[in-house]
């Protein structure tokens, strides 16, 4: 069975989400980054025939929207992150599960259960399937064989081309691309997120 695997982050004031600050706050962000990872685990939690799992990095006990998040982590299998690079963090929770995995992450709350329905069915017909973000990182990577996760320690990460780099790390494999989305790191592609969706982000960028 799949793992549907989510890398995900304590959403703790004044170290979740600092790049929208300012014009929101360290709270505000907190906030808005709890809200984006309940939508994520909403649409996760209805893909079926999957496993969900979280790669969680922090503590939730000073999390904003602790006590909503434990609810939802609850129905999931909770991994910590291992690495001190993000590139390694992200190769050790592809290997930290079994069988096939499509790895997702907090930053695209507008992902729906259809759109990780078709992403699950395209990687059963290849060996890799990648979404790039419109910011030229990645949203989404799939992998049949999880070990050749290995290479993302030696992608560089958050660069405009790291989508590029990782699609270039894979080409020795059957790899597909999935639909492009859009990240939230600004507040600026928040508001232009949360205008394309409903749910919980949506509602707490529209409250600022």
């Amino acid at each position: 069975m799949t793992s549907l695997l989510v890398m995900a982050k304590a959403p703790v004031p004044g170290l979740a989400k600092t790049r929208l600050c300012p014009p929101a706050t360290y709270a505000e962000a907190a906030d808005i980054a709890a809200a984006a990872l309940l939508d994520t685990l909403d649409a996760v939690l209805a893909v079926p025939d999957v496993t969900p799992v979280v790669a969680l990095a922090g503590n939730l006990d000073r999390a904003a929207r602790r006590d909503d998040l434990e609810v939802l982590l609850r129905r999931t299998t909770v991994i910590p992150q291992r690495g001190k690079t993000f590139g390694e963090r992200l190769a050790n929770a592809h290997q930290d599960v079994d069988g096939p995995v499509l790895q997702i992450g907090m930053d695209t709350p507008q992902v729906t259960p259809a759109l990780l329905i078709s992403a699950v069915e395209r990687l059963a017909e290849l060996d890799a399937v990648l979404g790039h973000a419109s910011d030229g990182g990645w949203w989404a990577l799939g992998l049949r064989d999880p070990l050749e996760a290995a290479v993302l320690k030696d992608v560089p990460m958050s660069r405009p081309d790291t989508g590029e780099r990782t699609w270039l790390a894979f080409s020795h494999l059957r790899i597909g691309h999935l639909p492009v989305l859009s990240d939230v790191d600004t507040m600026a592609d928040a508001a232009r997120v949360a205008s394309q969706t409903s749910g919980r982000f949506a509602s707490t960028v529209g409250a600022r």
